[in-house]
């Protein structure tokens, strides 16, 4: 379809690149935090097991889903280098883009067919499902630089996430009333007799609709991306020298390099938050009910995305006043607080209080993160590998974090020492940022 180029900095393409927040956070929040984690408890509890037989291998329910999604994560970081590269040296990174979005939400449907009998396949479209968010999220993040300029990026990359959020609590509030009422919807019982298991396998459907669907809105009027000259001999290859030679730049751009190493230790606790809350909640608060528990933490999971639309916007204003990388230092001195607040938790009313602490840092803290490297990275066209590289940062701290949470809390036989573990991670982070070197103008 021929269409008219849109300008860098225009209203149009801005908010289509915002857009795309809008279109996959439906993911991010469904399927990780909320209806996913559900769905999969149940599926054992109706089963009345705890383990399964994977690969000749007998192993529990949480340490299975947790292996997946840390090789989930082992396989984003190696590949996100190498389609970046390859999208920068063919200059259509829309392309690939396209690709994981689709691979996204296809895997999300797929998950109607999850089952402890079809493991393989189950697991297979979880795998995916991660795959194809994250590396297509971070096609997207490589856009930033290209479609807005320096003095718009921070309130276009707050404008995404708070889309993101708002999109992904409509889609969820629909879900949640599928899984409570499910005769409403026309949900008869099946699964086991669970009428609720067969509405959620129904809300995963919906995820990788409208995931795709809304996603066509940023695809239209995205451009194809910067073509990169030179040799096209082992573009396969080429794609982890471009990373390389990402690696080889920072050695001259100290700010760059400073603001990566606090960006790393920060963004590791930031990330392990968001993916271990729900089972800190379920595990450590004194829920009355199997019911209430449900209830309370979804209500939990609602807090803190809809507290998320009003921190992006305040810490975007807070940037544009005070700048960026003081906004993130306090930013990060709250996640302290709440670390050590969440250490002493034992309510649900203790839970929802830090729930929406957590929504109140958690997205101003991500948008701003990553309108601080658009900032910080050199005039460039190669986007696509600079934020490659930013990414791979970001997944290597999830392996690392997700491990190294894992094993204090079993080392230690508590989640809470392992909240003040990450504690400290934000602790090293703000005094890491303060080592960044501020710019004449606000930063």
């Amino acid at each position: 379809m021929a269409r008219t180029l849109v300008l860098k900095g225009s209203k149009k393409l801005l908010n289509a690149w915002a857009f795309y927040d809008w279109a996959n956070s439906v993911y991010s929040l469904v399927i990780s935090s909320a209806v996913f984690p559900i769905f999969y408890g149940a599926l054992f509890r109706v089963a009345e097991i705890e383990k399964l037989t994977v690969f000749g291998i007998e192993i529990a329910r949480a340490p299975l889903i947790s292996y997946t999604t840390s090789l989930a994560f082992v396989f984003i970081a190696i590949i996100t280098p190498l389609i970046s590269g390859i999208a920068d040296y063919l200059g259509n990174k829309k392309m690939f883009m396209q690709f994981f979005c689709y691979l996204g939400g296809l895997s999300c449907i797929g998950l109607n067919w999850f089952s402890l009998e079809n493991i393989y396949f189950g697991l297979l479209c979880y795998f995916f499902g991660l795959v194809g968010f994250w590396v297509s999220f971070a096609i997207n993040n490589s856009y930033l630089p290209d479609v807005a300029y320096p003095e718009q990026q921070d309130a276009v990359s707050a404008k995404g996430f708070s889309l993101g959020y708002i999109g992904s609590v409509l889609l969820l509030l629909v879900n949640l009333a599928m899984v409570m009422k499910p005769e409403v919807f026309g949900i008869t019982s099946g699964d086991g007799g669970v009428a609720e298991i067969k509405a959620m396998k129904y809300s995963f459907v919906s995820v990788g609709f409208w995931w795709i669907l809304f996603a066509q809105y940023s695809f239209y009027y995205l451009p194809k991306g910067n073509k990169r000259e030179g040799a096209r001999s082992n573009v396969i290859l080429n794609g982890f020298r471009e990373l390389k030679g990402v690696w080889h730049q920072l050695g001259n751009q100290t700010r760059l390099k400073r603001y990566l190493g606090a960006f790393f230790v920060y963004s590791m606790a930031v990330q392990t938050v968001m993916l271990i809350a729900t089972y800190f909640g379920e595990e450590e608060i004194g829920w009355g009910s199997d019911s209430e528990r449900t209830t309370g933490l979804i209500v939990s999971i609602l807090v803190i995305q809809i507290v998320a639309i009003l921190g992006a916007s305040v810490t975007a204003w807070a940037s544009k006043n005070f700048g960026n990388v003081k906004t993130l230092i306090v930013v990060n001195a709250l996640w302290v607080a709440i670390c050590v607040y969440a250490y002493f938790l034992i309510t649900p009313m203790d839970f929802y209080i830090a729930a929406g602490c957590v929504g109140l840092v958690m997205g101003g803290i991500q948008a701003l993160s990553r309108s601080t490297y658009s900032k910080f990275i050199p005039e460039t066209k190669d986007t696509t590998s600079f934020f490659s590289f930013y990414d791979v940062a970001e997944k290597i701290g999830i392996i690392i974090g997700t491990f190294l949470y894992g094993f204090i809390a079993q080392f230690t036989g508590s989640m809470r020492n392992a909240i003040i573990f990450l504690g400290i991670f934000f602790m090293v982070g703000m005094l890491l940022l303060t080592r960044v070197k501020q710019l004449k103008r606000p930063l």
